[in-house]
């Protein structure tokens, strides 16, 4: 049988809780699971495990194919240098492109198919923007990398995951007023289109079912608060249904999160960012999981921010890493890899 290829780790942002996760979920490792392995400072995660008191050996490896011999009794480590020393909860610009280069790396590996998949920790976009960075979010860069690669446009999704609920924003990282003026019925299909795809191919379900959410109050009152679910989003609806993908909508999103509403849809495409976000975050503040859709690769990240709050502090819960960790490795098999 073909040993299961390893997962790449992000370092993310480095004075964030990133290292911190990593080494708490090689700690909650099972026996028999894929390995993963962190593309990160190795000296700096030795230093951070001793200080927080986690029983890790950090081991550095030369490749990807070195980590599952390293992953039983040591956290693989592909070295990347930092710039600047760390300071938990203080990130450093001097460090962005540091951050970066190891998102890039994982990226090459997943297109070159010497990795699984990657999981991305999180990462400061402001400091990164501020250092050059030029996109909104890991969403954007990834996409761009895998467009770049395919000679093509990737046209990808953000999808939101817990056990009781998928999620899929139209718009994401927009102000509500700036995404109210960029919904159009073009978003709502296409969010649509790659959605059913992503639950076919990475979860496994050979019909999915979507239900698509209003903007407006009581789905707009035929009107009378508002005419965007007439004007933009019944026709997008109507133009998934002649796809061939079973969908509903638009249904009021009030109505839309609690149980019974859940067990109708496999996953629901929200109009803005908090409208996706804010239920996926009550039903499983800790487990959520961010995934990629639409790319050549398998990308699953922590459903949270960096937390410079408790960085250092021993107090970061890795639930959240763990459970993309486990939802990327699950979507691996389904592509047999």
């Amino acid at each position: 049988m073909t040993r299961a290829l390893p997962l790449a780790v992000t370092m993310g942002e480095p004075a964030g809780i990133g290292g911190e996760l990593t080494l708490k979920a090689w700690l909650a490792r099972r026996g028999g699971g894929r390995p993963f392995f962190t593309i990160d400072c190795p000296f700096r995660l030795t230093e951070l495990a001793h200080r927080l008191g986690l029983d890790v050996v950090v081991r550095t490896i030369a490749a990807p194919a070195e980590a599952a011999e390293a992953f039983a009794t040591a956290l693989p480590v592909l070295p990347v240098a930092l710039d600047a020393l760390i300071e938990a909860g203080h990130p450093n610009g001097r460090n962005a492109a540091a951050t970066v280069a190891a998102i890039a790396a994982a990226t090459q590996m997943a297109l070159s198919g010497s990795v699984g998949g990657m999981v991305t920790n999180p990462i400061q976009k402001k400091v990164l923007q501020d250092a050059g960075f030029a996109h909104p979010g890991h969403t954007e860069y990834l996409a761009e990398l895998a467009s770049q690669a395919a000679g093509r446009p990737v046209e990808v999704a953000m999808m939101l995951a817990c056990p009781e609920l998928r999620v899929v924003p139209v718009t994401i990282h927009l102000s509500l007023a700036h995404a109210v003026k960029a919904l159009d019925s073009d978003a709502i299909v296409r969010a649509g289109r790659i959605a059913a795809a992503g639950l076919t191919t990475l979860f496994g379900i050979v019909r999915p079912r979507l239900v698509v959410a209003a903007l407006n109050p009581h789905a707009g009152e035929q009107g009378t608060m508002g005419d965007e679910e007439i004007r933009i989003i019944a026709p997008a609806i109507e133009t998934l249904r002649r796809d061939g993908i079973e969908v509903r909508g638009p249904a009021p999103a009030d109505t839309l999160f609690h149980p019974a509403a859940r067990a109708g849809y496999d996953a629901a495409l929200c109009m803005y960012h908090d409208q996706a976000l804010i239920p996926i975050k009550t039903i499983d503040f800790s487990g959520g999981v961010n995934v990629t859709l639409g790319l050549p690769f398998v990308r699953t990240s922590p459903d949270h921010g960096t937390a410079l709050d408790i960085a250092g502090t021993g107090h970061a819960d890795p639930t959240s890493l763990i459970a993309a960790i486990d939802m990327a490795d699950d979507m691996a098999r389904r592509r047999g890899i």
